[in-house]
């Protein structure tokens, strides 16, 4: 069995679907590893790997949602889990823009960067047209 400190990636999910979805992708499931911070997390966390990357992944509690549920989910993550040194955010999109000469279908990806309070990130799905922002201060994620 793994230790905590050997899973480095850490990949929350909003949805219940989004966390069938992302236990189906893994390569390996593993035992989850017994936390030190256990009685303060009530997180349920999912280890595997995916090719030799070990990977913890979790979900937002069920009907709680947005920014402040989220944040502490992570930081209930980081604490369990202080390898974790990349944080994914990966599910659905709720909504995105209709422009007259864009459109925006299955298959797409999407980046988008904080505006007004409103996160951003990469929305990724299969396509032949690809996505590049007019402007962005970052080529890091």
């Amino acid at each position: 069995m793994l230790e905590i400190e050997d899973y480095t990636i850490g990949w929350i999910c909003a949805l219940p679907l989004e966390l069938t979805a992302a236990i189906a992708v893994l390569d390996e499931r593993h035992e989850t590893p017994q936390s030190r911070q256990e009685n303060h997390d009530d997180n349920t966390y999912v280890c595997g790997c995916i090719c030799k990357h070990n990977i913890v992944i979790t979900c937002l509690p069920s009907g709680v949602y947005g920014v402040t549920s989220a944040s502490n989910v992570v930081t209930k993550m980081r604490a369990s889990f202080p390898s974790v040194k990349i944080g994914l955010m990966v599910g659905v999109g709720g909504g995105a823009p209709m422009l007259p000469q864009t459109d925006i279908r299955l298959g797409d990806v999407v980046v988008s960067e904080p505006v007004a309070g409103f996160g951003g990130g990469v929305y990724n799905t299969t396509s032949e047209k690809q996505f590049s922002p007019a402007s962005s201060s970052s080529t890091e994620f």
